[in-house]
């Protein structure tokens, strides 16, 4: 069996000079979600955010990350609210300071795995 090509949910498979198409009962709309997800965390600035609030490993203000990241202020709270409005990151404010953590468990095991060869 070779493999031709894959369109839709469509799969073509070829066997010998006979061909053969199978047909995937799959509703691509129940990827979306998934797929906002993964092209949030395309960002290189936001996946950086999400990274260094997983290795921190607790709630994290805006100035810390300032510090640690040397990015503009308004940049990194732009990213942090696109974070939030995914639910990938959730915030808790202690006094006048809103501090940010990662609590989405998917995205937590995403992105250890990504980066798992600098952990060891």
């Amino acid at each position: 069996m070779t493999f031709i090509f894959l369109y839709a949910n469509i799969l073509i498979l070829k066997y010998s000079e006979v061909i053969k198409i199978e047909v995937f009962d799959i509703d691509i709309s129940k990827f979306t979600e998934e797929a906002e997800l993964l092209k949030t965390l395309g960002h290189p600035t936001r996946l950086c955010i999400v990274y260094c609030l997983i290795k921190k490993g607790g709630g994290c203000n805006v100035s810390t990350m300032y510090t640690c990241l040397k990015l503009p202020q308004p940049t990194i709270s732009q990213h942090l609210n696109k974070l939030k409005q995914l639910k990938i990151v959730k915030t808790e404010r202690i006094g006048t300071e809103i501090f940010y953590s990662v609590e989405n468990p998917v995205v937590i095991k995403l992105v250890k795995s990504l980066f798992q060869n600098e952990e060891e």
